[in-house]
């Protein structure tokens, strides 16, 4: 586990719907819980200008740099947007981050960890030369193009926020050696309007599967059971990242997925199970969107962190009372009791059949068209 204080630094300030409170409140509740205590924890330090050039242009690099000394809006890069408020110290947060992702990524290449995590990470819209989406520099696209600079061949990214992760999308498009995945939610109904399925890359690397709005936890489970595990097996991947957006929740304000932590805990194991029967047990987790700072985020981000761990949580486990007087604290609101939204999702496989007038099912097979004969696998259950 990556963790420093400072990664809540990366502060957009009041108001603005990535508050750093969502971390803070994850990292106590795995605390308080004990799901820290077989976890080794590490520290990190700020990704360098080389490091940050792996992805972003140098002269974006400077141009972070001149706002986090002035705190002057910079739109010509992105900074001083609705989305994307500038901030004194702005690069300094940002390059801690990225920073946190490269010692996760390092860990992991060299053996030290077989799995490792940054829940401040999975900032996936930020691009080479622009800021987006609550994103500044792209920690999981500068762990994977680290990884390909230390001679890894084959590299799998899975993506499971709500918003499309086109700023990793994009840094990998034509690269072979890179297979991005992204489940979210539809382009066509919400931010940044891009993940449709024909956007392939010249390899069929970038896959994409755009979800129903509302398709909760079994629509989205059957989509991620028929598409990324036969995908992922057929790669082969070394290693296998993954970014963890939990903004597909119900309670989510900006997403309307409607999936439950539950359904969301699921998935982790699933990824889980995927990284040791393809990458050799080689994960590198990070966190990404959610906007629930309470109900959501932090019971999320503690079943994902004790899966990581080989420890799960049981989901009927009550949230400690120490914690819950932080959240009052900390928010005033009334925190949830315990680690489960009280459901238990199933899915049927698409193995068994698709029905052409479901929304979801369309969504598959557009993806499995598009994508599986690249890969040499029958688009077609």
């Amino acid at each position: 586990m990556v963790w420093d204080e400072a990664l809540t630094s990366y502060n957009f300030g009041p108001g603005h719907p990535l508050a750093p409170v969502r971390v803070e409140l994850t990292m106590a509740l795995a605390r308080d819980l004990g799901v820290l205590d077989p976890v080794e924890m590490t520290g990190c330090v700020p990704a360098c200008d080389d490091e940050l050039a792996l992805v972003h242009r140098r002269d974006y690099v400077d141009a972070v740099k001149t706002v986090s000394k002035t705190g002057r809006p910079d739109l010509g890069c992105g900074l001083g947007t609705e989305d994307n408020p500038a901030f004194t110290g702005v690069h300094e947060a940002s390059a801690l981050i990225a920073g946190a992702s490269l010692e996760a990524a390092r860990s992991v290449w060299t053996g030290e960890a077989r799995h490792a995590v940054n829940v401040a990470g999975g900032l996936h819209h930020a691009m080479a030369g622009m800021a987006s989406g609550f994103c500044v520099y792209n920690d999981p696209a500068i762990a994977i193009a680290w990884l390909l600079s230390q001679g890894a061949t084959k590299v799998a990214y899975v993506d499971v926020d709500v918003h499309h992760g086109d700023g990793v999308q994009a840094a990998f498009y034509d690269d072979p050696r890179v297979l991005t995945i992204s489940l979210h939610e539809s382009p066509r109904t919400l931010f940044p309007g891009t993940g449709f399925p024909g956007e392939t890359g010249a390899h069929g690397s970038a896959v994409n599967v755009a979800l129903p709005a509302g398709c909760g936890d079994s629509g989205w489970l059957r989509a991620f059971h028929a598409v990324v595990p036969p995908l992922l097996r057929e790669f082969g991947p070394e290693v296998l990242v993954t970014q963890h957006g939990c903004d597909s929740h119900a309670l989510d304000p900006l997403a309307n997925l409607m999936l439950s932590v539950d359904g969301q805990r699921t998935a982790y194991a699933a990824l889980h199970r995927l990284a040791h029967e393809t990458a050799g047990g080689r994960w590198i987790v990070t966190g990404g969107g959610g906007y629930e700072l309470v109900q959501v985020v932090p019971r999320a981000w503690t079943h994902l962190i004790a899966e990581a761990s080989g420890h799960p949580v049981e989901p009927t486990t009550p949230t400690p009372q120490s914690w819950r007087n932080l959240v009052r604290e900390r928010t005033g609101e009334v925190p949830p009791l315990t680690m489960t939204d009280g459901r238990h999702p199933q899915f049927s496989d698409f193995s068994g059949g698709y029905d052409p007038a479901d929304p979801i099912d369309r969504a598959i097979v557009a993806t499995r068209k598009a994508i599986f004969p690249f890969h040499g696998l029958d688009p077609l259950p």
